[in-house]
């Protein structure tokens, strides 16, 4: 179980970001998404740090893509 992640894939939801499939919230951040490709899944990702996931006051991000 992972409530903070829960809420997290809801937050995203509701700005739009329908191609997350899973979130899990940890130390690091594992997102689970759907994407065509590797370009729209990075576009996604970024969007996702940049709206909800990251306070670029205080954090700083980096992500690895892998695929399924």
């Amino acid at each position: 179980l992972d409530p903070q992640g829960k809420a997290v894939a809801g937050g995203l939801k509701n700005l739009g970001m329908n191609q997350v499939d899973d979130i899990r919230i940890g130390r690091h951040i594992t997102l689970t998404l759907s994407s065509d490709s590797e370009a729209d899944a990075q576009k996604l990702v970024e969007s996702a740090c940049d709206k909800l996931l990251v306070n670029r006051v205080m954090e700083y991000y980096e992500y690895d893509l892998k695929q399924a």
